[in-house]
């Protein structure tokens, strides 16, 4: 018998299962893949190249202190600052109507505020530069205290306190400042700049996670892209997933369990109480706490409908909203980098490579995305970490991923099926670099294409949606993944939920594994000290 089981490896997952060790609990963290890590991992492909499964820059959890809290650097952990952090190839006019010609130029962020506004300036004026530092100035202020309370429960009393003073720097009044963080990125950009490239470019940031900046609430998907200048973003040496894999390492070193190839068929409630976990081997591993680090839904199928309260699971099926997947992936080997105007002498492949015109292309892929439609010319983010990564890729050759952002999982009727439009719609995103950068299509070697059905059938991800669950705002919050699961507690004594079905959300983060720890052991001390004995003893004799 074990004090807990946690249903996957992914990063949250292994988060949890670290700080539960840490405080002297038997875990086991039981995963039907046979590599840790979920979305965060890294796979031997083709011939020399590792590559990314899911992830493959690292933002928030460097913000967290995970980190270092758990020691990763001394189980292998370790990161190569992305400065430049993004750089986006731009055309010469600023002129809407012609801004899709060919790119001469860049603008690149780099973590250096400064430097960045010298190369707004360059190609946007100063005018533009001046407002880019005061919007990082502000709304890196705002973030730094959004990023404290992701980094616990989201209750009243914890939002309350965290939010308390945003703005005020800025003399900025809560009425004020509500409508700010309720705008839409668009209206934010256009309130603040003038050069069309560059808020092109800060849209496109924005949009990775998901909804598209003219919708309402999207603001600070800009907004908190201003911490980047205060700390920076990481690539992992050997990739994304070592992050996963020095955390297993550090849960074996705590004496914890991992079991892969082996992942749950079952998680066992009986009368309202967890009881363990059934493997898909037959095996019953009895625990009083199951910690699901897996989604939402896929837990309620794990637990069954008829082991949770009455019309709970057609609720939170009806409630939760996956979306229509967001995009969709090609992992390239290559023999060369893409070479882009407005070089940064090689610099330049350090950064997210923000491929998209304009705002107009931009709402032009996702409105073929509305519409079931892969989009006809998609807008795409390229990474060539191995620039900077020489062990992910052969000597002399290269690893380039091109995310494309907006291709549904359902597809509308006539547009075929995505096992038989793959390798062209894959086709279509290294068309996309190849616009910006000529030649690079002759470079690719190989390449492996993850369509949103792939990425549902490699990674679990329902719909194909890498971040759970919308990140819209009605859903992040107390509102992720629904309002009676916002404590990371599913109705079932003993069972909880981490990942990215929780807040606050997609992305490599780690707080959700840290905070649903921190649930888990609260409740156990609850329930040790005289008191929980006695109101444990009560809700069992009253059947509660």
């Amino acid at each position: 018998m074990r004090d807990v089981v946690v249903v996957g490896a992914g990063h949250n997952a292994l988060v949890t299962a670290c700080y539960l060790a840490r405080e002297g609990l038997d875990v086991e963290v039981v995963e039907q893949r046979d590599v840790v890590g979920g979305a965060v991992s890294t796979v031997d492909r083709f011939d020399g190249w590792k590559m990314d499964v899911g992830s493959s820059a690292h933002i928030m959890v460097r913000h967290t202190g995970i980190i270092e809290d758990l020691e990763l650097a001394d189980c292998g952990l370790a990161y190569v600052d992305m400065d430049p952090w993004g750089f986006a190839p731009v055309a010469d006019s600023d002129d809407p109507e012609g801004i899709e010609g060919p790119a001469t130029q860049a603008i690149s962020f780099h973590i250096d505020l400064d430097t960045t506004c010298q190369s707004i300036a360059a190609v946007c004026g100063d005018r533009d530069a001046e407002a880019y530092a005061a919007v990082a100035k502000d709304w890196g202020d705002r973030n730094v205290k959004i990023f404290e309370l992701f980094q616990e429960a989201p209750t009243l009393s914890h939002m309350g306190r965290r939010l308390m003073g945003v703005g005020r720097g800025a003399g900025v009044d809560g009425l004020e400042l509500s409508r700010q963080f309720l705008t839409s990125a668009d209206s934010l950009l256009d309130e603040h700049f003038t050069d069309e490239r560059l808020k092109s470019a800060l849209a496109w940031l924005g949009a990775q996670s998901g909804p598209p900046t003219h919708e309402p609430a999207t603001a600070d998907l800009v907004g908190w892209n201003m911490v980047m200048h205060r700390l920076a973003p990481g690539r992992a040496i050997g990739g994304s997933g070592s992050l996963s894999v020095a955390l297993a390492e550090r849960f074996r070193r705590l004496g914890g369990t991992i079991r892969l190839g082996d992942g749950a068929a079952e998680i066992i409630v009986r009368d309202g109480r967890t009881r363990g976990v059934l493997t898909q081997s037959g095996e019953r591993i009895a625990a009083p706490t199951v910690v699901a680090g897996c989604h939402v839904l896929t837990t309620i199928g794990l637990v069954g409908d008829a082991n949770l309260p009455a019309g709970f699971a057609d609720r939170a099926r009806g409630t939760i909203r996956t979306g229509n997947g967001i995009g969709m992936v090609v992992r390239l080997a290559t023999d060369a980098l893409p070479q882009y105007p407005g070089s940064l002498g090689g610099a330049e492949h350090h950064a997210l490579q923000l491929l998209a015109p304009s705002r107009r292309f931009l709402r032009a892929a996702h409105g073929d995305f509305v519409a079931g439609r892969p989009p006809q010319r998609p807008a795409a983010l390229a990474m060539a970490f191995s620039a900077i990564d020489p062990t992910i890729a052969p000597e002399g050759k290269h690893n380039v991923t091109v995310w494309g952002q907006w291709h549904p999982f359902e597809l509308a009727p006539g547009e075929g099926d995505w096992d038989a439009i793959k390798e062209r719609e894959g086709q279509k995103l290294i068309d996309a670099v190849d616009h910006v950068a000529p030649g690079f299509a002759d470079s690719v070697e190989h390449a492996y294409v993850q369509t949103p059905l792939d990425l549902k059938r490699e990674l679990g991800l329902i719909n194909g949606q890498v971040m759970h669950v919308d990140m819209s705002l009605d859903q992040m919050f107390a509102w992720r993944p629904m309002p009676e699961l916002s404590g990371y507690r599913m109705p079932a004594d003993g069972l909880y939920l981490t990942g990215a079905s929780t807040h606050p959300g997609g992305g490599v983060f780690g707080a959700s594994g840290r905070t649903a720890a921190g649930v888990v052991m609260g409740d156990l001390q609850k329930a040790s000290s005289p008191l929980g004995r006695i109101g444990a003893a009560l809700g069992q004799r009253f059947g509660r």
